[in-house]
This record gives C-alpha cells, structure tokens and sequence, in this order.
C-alpha cells in the first residue's frame, strides 16, 4: 500500500487537475470525495492534469460518509491551518490518506473531527494558507520519504 490523496468537495478544477497529474506520477490513488463544484469533464482540470488523468488512479466516492466506507482501516490525515502538529514531526504508514479540503472553505467540523490526525505547515504569521496542490505535494513527498515509497525509476 502508498500514500493515498483524498480531495473532499474539491471546487477548483485546475487544482484538481495538478493533484492528479502529481498522484500520476509519484504512483499515488487520489480520490475525489463529491460533490466536485466542477464537472469532470471542465477544460480547467483537463488543462492543468493534461494526458496524466489517462493514466492516474483516481476514483470518486459519491459522499463523506461513502469515502469512509470504503477506506476502514486506513488513517485520514487531514492538512488543515487548524492543528498544531508539523506534518514533518509525524510518522507516516504505507496506507495513509491525505485529506485536502476545499479551496474557498477547508472541511466542516464533522470531517474534521472524523480524521484520525489533523497535521500542518508552519508558515509566516503574516500568511494564510499555501495552495492546497501546493501543500498537498509538500506534504506527499514527506510521506513517500518517510515510507520508501518513492517511484522506482529506470
């Protein structure tokens, strides 16, 4: 098992679109936890994942509670503002699910409080947040690091 990336409620496509392009080519599952506030089908995504969305594992769960259905027994690691523990002081697990919120308006409480660990980047007081296919790839690459699970290349 790797890392896995979960999107809930993702409303920007390009953003989308990168995180699928980074799962394509790190290996990683990415699944997108509906309602998208785009269609699949928008230029946007397209754009930004290119031919990599042919070739990405991405599956889409219809709701919150359908994702956790199906991944009992996986971690949730949610990349929030709102926690205190550094995602580089954390011990990643082959298997583990990184939950990305929504662009404009992070999680609500309830998915907040679902996750099993909540984890952050420390940045500048003076900033607010990072892009999340930003901190999203940030936080993956620790991931992989810790677990060995970097792609093979030949």
């Amino acid at each position: 098992m790797t890392i896995e990336i979960a999107l809930f409620q993702p409303d920007i496509a390009a953003n989308a679109g990168a995180m699928a392009r980074l799962c394509a080519c790190l290996g990683l599952k990415l699944i997108i936890i509906e309602p998208a506030g785009f269609a699949w089908d928008d230029s946007k995504l397209r754009r930004a994942g290119m031919d990599y969305l042919d070739i990405a594992s991405i599956r889409r769960a219809n709701s919150w509670s359908h994702f956790m259905h199906e991944t009992q027994g996986q971690r949730k690691l949610l990349l929030t503002t709102k926690a205190s523990l550094p995602y580089h002081a954390f011990a990643f697990r082959p298997g583990d699910i990184l939950v990305m919120g929504q662009e404009s308006a992070g999680v609500p409480s309830d998915v907040h409080q679902a996750c099993d660990e909540r984890l952050t980047i420390h940045m500048q007081k003076s900033a607010r947040s990072l892009n999340v296919g930003m901190a999203c790839a940030m936080v993956a690459g620790e991931a992989l690091r810790q677990t060995g699970s970097w792609p093979v290349t030949v």
